[in-house]
């Protein structure tokens, strides 16, 4: 018999075994990690508050049901993403380069790892609130953010946050200049 006050540690871990032994989805542990290698390149994670960068994003979702890199089961419908070295997890602002359509998403996994200039990977869920998920690869602009508490409860959920005012067609044209300075 298990003593009362183990009944709720009892508990967690038999939810633990049911679920595949998932980490439940928490911004409680943020991971950095040590530096990695795929496919000979070498990413250092870090935690980079001024991350403001301009490249490209692409989608995924077949990866259904697998663990992300922080533990946390993947669900495509989720608006997520994957970076390769943002701290997990981390809050993004992300923003169409062509539509000007902007979005906050939790970053949960590591990737891409395709290169090309292509700094994010959205999940499915994340690419159709940006509306580009027929699109396939879409120049970006990815902002390191610090949503407020009823944000990020919303995206931990799975759920998207509040709506964000679009980019304006001047700023974007700038930014897609730089973009194509840069050779993208």
């Amino acid at each position: 018999m298990v003593p009362r006050s183990l009944l709720p540690c009892a508990a967690l871990l038999l939810s633990a075994c049911a679920s595949g032994n998932y980490r439940a989805v928490s911004d409680a542990v943020v991971k950095v990690g040590p530096p990695y290698n795929v496919r000979g390149v070498t990413y250092a994670p870090a935690v980079d508050p001024a991350y403001d960068m301009l490249g490209l994003a692409s989608w995924y979702g077949s990866e259904s049901g697998r663990r992300t890199a922080n533990g946390e089961r993947f669900r495509p419908e989720w608006v997520t993403a994957a970076h390769t070295t943002l701290p997990l997890p981390s809050y993004v602002e992300v923003t169409a380069l062509d539509t000007g359509r902007r979005i906050l998403v939790r970053v949960n996994d590591r990737g891409p790892f395709t290169g090309r200039g292509r700094i994010l990977d959205l999940s499915r869920g994340a690419a159709e609130a940006l509306g580009v998920r027929g699109t396939g690869v879409v120049p970006v602009r990815v902002r390191v953010v610090a949503p407020d508490e009823r944000d990020r409860a919303r995206l931990r959920k799975g759920k998207g946050a509040r709506d964000l005012p679009p980019v304006d067609e001047r700023t974007r044209a700038n930014l897609r200049a730089q973009l194509r300075a840069s050779g993208l």
